[in-house]
């Protein structure tokens, strides 16, 4: 028989994630009007209800069984919610049961999924009298069965969702690249997608903070070697507090490149944690406990290295007292005269070794030395031999038995073949003195001037045809750009932005460009304008302020100024510089006609080229037309020194000289090469001839 339903507007139920989330899913109404019922699922909550009393509903329910009751339809009653049972409610719902004829109990858990299929099940099996008597599971026991299958299905789960192993990972792409797969389907039907993505993120917050320790001990462990860098003077550290340390490195140049102050904090809840790149360490780690330990650390081990040091001194002093070391001895035929030593029980056994390893070269080449001094005080020995044969036993048997009364010839006794070696090479050094059988070695005079000449004076000459030739002929420039807070910089790229492949045209000719921009702030100003690599012919000196305008003209002065006092970079005193205006964006009306004036007065001073704004032109901060006339003024400058410059002579043959000079300078000298030479090095018209 049909039975008649109301149920105004009910949405109909399609799975758990529904609630709450109505508007994601169909809205599907149930239908209003006459059914065909088979059966009946009747549920009682069973928990300790808000505001509602237990005889109510079971008053409510015992009315509503009585009209189910007249269908002649099966009924189940369904106990709601035993996972938080009340045990007196289930009883009286059990007795309630048990007074009606057929009426079974099922004890179940929504929120556990346990003995859900089991009502309907049951109910099923009553509809159709061929299925049997409906077997019904206690709660306990289905709640078991239930949670282990939870705990399978979360296990598995689990290993499926660690193979992700970037945290940058989100749930929607993870979801749907998994929702194939059997291990995610079940643990879905099980526990919900509230859950599987409750799981997700906690391992995704495990992978993020597993990559910021990983970060973190790798800042740590970078920490000593940036410490050692900007604080290695003990004595300027030692009574420091960690805070007052930080202080000191912030002043440090190197700071930077150790260092990185981030505008957020902390430093691992920035985008900094994924620069795997930037090994600098976050200023703001420095506030942490463990890198105050590593400071600590850090002074400690100066200390103890300072401690050291003064140990191997120490150490070293008490063998330069011991009179019986003779060269060559084997360490171990002294180590038990200092094995009572302080500074050698506290110096580390290769600590040892090292300072004895000092003592005894030291005390070689002093025996050398001397020795070398007793075979000239003995030059009788020596008169007599044969200049193109090699010295006969019976004679070498003479010499040895004449020098063997010297305490200087016995110093070397553990050194024999030495000792034979320095004879040979003195008997051939008597009869052939060159730069080979020289007994200096490579401090031989002959060797220094040759290398000098090699490199200084050629250098020289090369320089002069090569720097300053005629602008004709040049198709490379090298320009140093000098600015202020990036103006270098930008100028550098506006030339390079009128390149192409780093040429530029001017005047129908192309010219390779090698462009250095420098911030006049720099330290390292005067290191990086002129080097062996780079030697530039100009030099543009940018400007968009008074300040800047001045700071410039105080560089161009201590560049000068510079040049003027260091003999190898005489030529530098001859760069041309230029100064170029910067058009202001900003009121222009207002500076730029006091900068123009402050500009030219700048560049009269200097005696150095002007290049203005030209007129009209305020999109950009460079003209095309002002770098073509700053490079113009390059090359003239170029052209200007080359004709300048004394023409290098050119001696084909000794005999053409106006003046021949004979040097002598004795191996040993306690004069340098460089110094005896340079009133030649130093002349325009003095340069190396064909016989070098």
């Amino acid at each position: 028989a049909a039975s008649k339903l109301q149920s105004a507007e009910k949405l109909m139920y399609i799975c758990t994630d529904q609630l709450g989330l109505e508007q994601d899913f169909e809205q599907k109404q149930m239908p209003e009007g006459k059914l065909n019922i088979d059966g009946f699922l009747l549920c009682i909550d069973v928990s300790q209800g808000c505001n509602r009393k237990f005889d109510d509903q079971l008053k409510f329910v015992n009315n509503l069984y009585i009209q189910l009751s007249k269908s002649k339809k099966p009924i189940i009653i369904a106990a709601t919610k035993c996972d938080e049972c009340v045990d007196h409610y289930l009883r009286e719902v059990q007795a309630f049961a048990s007074n009606k004829k057929n009426l079974v109990v099922v004890e179940t858990s929504a929120r556990f999924n346990v003995n859900v299929e089991t009502c309907f099940t049951a109910l099923i099996q009553m509809m159709d009298k061929t299925r049997g008597k409906p077997k019904i599971i206690p709660y306990l026991d289905a709640y078991k069965t239930q949670r282990q299958l939870v705990v399978t299905a979360t296990d598995k789960f689990e290993k499926l969702v660690q193979t992700v192993r970037d945290y940058h990972a989100t749930w929607k792409t993870v979801s749907n690249k998994l929702k194939n797969h059997p291990d995610y389907e079940e643990y879905i039907n099980l526990e919900g997608t509230k859950k599987a993505k409750n799981t997700f993120s906690k391992h995704i917050e495990q992978l993020k903070q597993e990559h910021i320790r990983k970060r973190k001990e790798e800042y740590i462990n970078a920490l000593p070697r940036a410490l050692n860098t900007l604080l290695s003077n003990l004595d300027e550290i030692e009574l420091l507090s960690w805070s007052e340390a930080l202080k000191v490195m912030e002043k440090r140049p190197d700071f930077q490149s150790c260092f990185v102050v981030l505008e957020k904090t902390p430093w691992d809840e920035t985008d900094h944690i994924d620069k795997v790149n930037d090994r600098r360490i976050p200023f703001d780690l420095l506030t942490t406990l463990e890198a105050e330990k590593v400071y600590q650390n850090h002074v400690q081990h100066l200390i103890s290295e300072k401690r050291r040091v003064e140990m191997k001194e120490k150490f070293k002093k008490t063998l330069e007292k011991i009179q019986f070391i003779s060269p060559g001895q084997p360490w171990e035929e002294v180590i038990c005269f200092v094995v009572d030593d302080e500074a050698f029980k506290y110096i580390t056994d290769a600590d040892s070794k090292e300072v004895y390893g000092r003592h005894q070269r030291e005390i070689v080449e002093k025996a050398k030395e001397e020795f070398q001094e007793m075979l000239f005080e003995h030059s009788e020995l020596f008169y007599d031999l044969d200049l193109n044969a090699t010295p006969s036993t019976d004679k070498m048997s003479e010499i040895h038995a004449v020098l063997s009364e010297e305490p200087r010839y016995k110093a070397l006794q553990k050194l024999a073949p030495d000792r034979e070696s320095l004879l040979l090479k003195h008997i051939g050094f008597v009869y052939h003195p060159t730069k080979e059988t020289c007994l200096s070695g490579q401090n031989c005079m002959d060797i220094k001037v040759e290398e000098l000449l090699a490199s200084s004076l050629l250098q020289l000459d090369h320089g002069r045809s090569n720097l300053y030739h005629d602008s004709a002929n040049i198709d490379k420039i090298n320009l140093f750009i000098l600015g202020k807070d990036g103006l270098a910089q930008e100028l550098a790229n506006e030339i390079r932005t009128q390149s192409t492949d780093d040429e530029y045209a001017l005047d129908g000719k192309i010219y390779e460009l090698d462009l250095r921009p420098v911030d006049a702030k720099s330290p390292y100003l005067l290191t990086q304008l002129w080097t062996s690599a780079f030697k530039p012919h100009g030099c543009f000196c940018v400007f968009n302020s008074i300040e800047s305008l001045t700071f410039i003209g105080e560089c161009i002065a201590k560049i000068r100024a510079e040049a003027s006092q260091i003999r190898r970079d005489k030529y530098m005193a001859n760069l041309s510089f230029t100064l170029i205006l910067a058009n202001q964006r900003d009121s222009v009306s207002k500076n730029l006609p006091i900068l123009r004036h402050q500009g030219q007065q700048l560049a009269n001073k200097l005696q150095c080229p002007f290049v203005d704004v030209p007129t009209g032109t305020y999109p950009r901060k460079f003209n095309e037309a002002q770098i073509k006339q700053a490079l113009r003024g390059v090359l003239e400058a170029v052209k200007h020194n080359f004709d300048v410059v004394s023409p290098v002579p050119t001696i084909k043959d000794l005999s053409e000289a106006d003046l021949r000079i004979v040097m002598c300078a004795m191996c040993g000298d306690p004069f340098s090469v460089d110094l005896i030479l340079s009133p030649f090095l130093d002349s325009h018209s003095c340069s190396a001839a064909q016989a070098g």
